[in-house]
């Protein structure tokens, strides 16, 4: 994998662009329920004298749910476009989050009724982006950096998110947050669907199939071997819960997870600064392993300060490696599925890292903290193997012979996109209303 020159304009170019940040803070925000809420229903339900075995059942019926509805929905936005789909889930999710809130746990069935409702009608916010992009910035190298970007920011959101629950809380109460943290996700939705690039998408056609994006081999191996990135962090997770307790400090756990984000934000940073050669799917074996090599060390468990060192290592290829996937389902994902399959992403890492946590706690308690972090090495390595054992699949995209589907997976606008050959085939031309030619973006092969 070899770099070529800095990418011309860096983050700056792709928040400069039209609609860009707005569309950004928008999922962030949007996103903002799902990214706390197993933090702010754990507070909810205490706050409720309810037990952590309560709040843990809501979880997982929130976590269950929400992977359930992510590729459901995705679906939906590729067949009947973004706003008809993601507001009113938006507001389906969050009068779910709103019943709980204010009926609270006194009646089980209502409460998990009501998670489930709110997990269910999660909007895919975070597929609809990605699909908008080619269409909001054009080119193809710029694109891929915004899918770096995207990376980055989900650290920035993962770590102010629970800050500003935390403040919610103090100033008001767990259930008062809950209500706040819902209204904000409506309106960062609505934010999104009210924008003229939200509005005017609409996938390329697509043939009908009752598997939807999973009927693209690649995409089904990308996912295997994600499910299993998710599965390391989820054991980290736990794990370093079981670290912080074993030296009897917990703020040591703050410090630990707080490094990973940091190691993932600056790898997200100085991956989407430059451009790179080769193709992604080689490029995300590489990354795969690094990510693999970096998990490994945590099953030392050192000092406290070595450890958030570790901590902080073992996050520096993560951003990268999903920025490089977000590449890979853009070009593997059948016409006309592209949400859907990125939707797909977002519920197999949610998977895995569930999963995780779940075998975590057990190897725990039954073989001590360093095998907790041996499961993250394991998970890595066997995200790597997938990748590996399913090279040939990979290396045959949609489009080409003997891949599935065919032909650009993104349309920017209610009109049809009108492809015209360009210098390498990798871009394609749109026309606009007055039948201008507008650069666009294809993931088609070269020829």
């Amino acid at each position: 994998m070899a770099t070529g020159a800095p990418a011309r304009g860096g983050y700056l170019d792709i928040l400069r662009a039209p609609h860009a940040a707005r569309l950004l803070t928008g999922t962030l925000v949007g996103r903002l329920p799902n990214g706390v809420g197993p933090i702010a229903l754990t507070l909810f339900v205490r706050d409720q004298g309810g037990s952590y075995t309560l709040a843990g059942g809501l979880i997982a019926a929130y976590g269950v749910a929400t992977a359930l509805g992510q590729p459901l929905l995705g679906r939906a936005v590729d067949l009947k476009g973004q706003p008809r789909v993601q507001l009113p889930a938006a507001v389906l999710s969050a009068l779910g989050m709103a019943l709980l809130a204010l009926t609270g746990i006194g009646h089980l069935a209502l409460a998990y009724a009501a998670v489930v409702l709110a997990g269910l009608f999660t909007p895919p916010l975070e597929g609809g982006l990605r699909a908008l992009w080619p269409s909001v910035l054009g080119r193809e190298d710029r694109v891929h950096r915004a899918y770096a970007l995207d990376a980055v920011a989900q650290e920035v959101m993962f770590t102010a998110g629970p800050l500003l629950l935390t403040l919610l809380v103090s100033l008001w109460s767990p259930a008062a947050a809950l209500l706040a943290v819902n209204v904000l996700g409506v309106l960062g939705a609505l934010a999104v669907v009210l924008s003229a690039p939200s509005r005017k998408w609409r996938s390329a056609p697509r043939e009908a199939h009752w598997l939807g994006a999973l009927r693209s081999p690649g995409l089904l191996a990308l996912l295997g071997s994600f499910f299993f990135v998710g599965l390391a962090l989820g054991s980290i997770t736990v794990s370093a819960v079981a670290y912080a307790d074993d030296r009897g400090a917990p703020s040591v756990y703050g410090w630990l997870m707080a490094a990973l984000g940091l190691g993932a934000l600056l790898g997200g940073v100085v991956y989407g600064a430059r451009q790179w050669t080769g193709t992604p799917e080689r490029r995300l074996r590489v990354l795969v392993l690094l990510l693999a090599l970096g998990y490994l060390p945590l099953a030392l468990t050192p000092g406290p300060v070595a450890m958030t060192g570790l901590a902080m290592l073992s996050g520096v290829f993560l951003a990268p490696a999903l920025a490089c996937a977000f590449i890979v389902v853009d070009r593997h994902a059948p016409r006309g599925t592209v949400t859907e399959a990125f939707s797909w992403l977002v519920t197999t890492f949610g998977v895995g890292s569930a999963l995780g946590s779940a075998v975590a706690g057990p190897t725990v308690e039954l073989a001590g903290t360093a095998s907790g972090f041996a499961v993250a090495g394991a998970g890595g390595l066997a995200a790597l193997l997938v990748l590996l054992a399913t090279g040939g699949v990979l290396g045959a995209l949609p489009g080409a012979p003997g891949g599935p589907g065919g032909g650009p997976r993104h349309a920017v606008t209610a009109e049809a996109p009108t492809p015209v050959a360009t210098e390498k085939n990798t871009h394609r031309s749109e026309t606009d209303r007055n039948g201008n030619a507008q650069p666009g973006f294809s993931t088609r092969p070269q020829a």
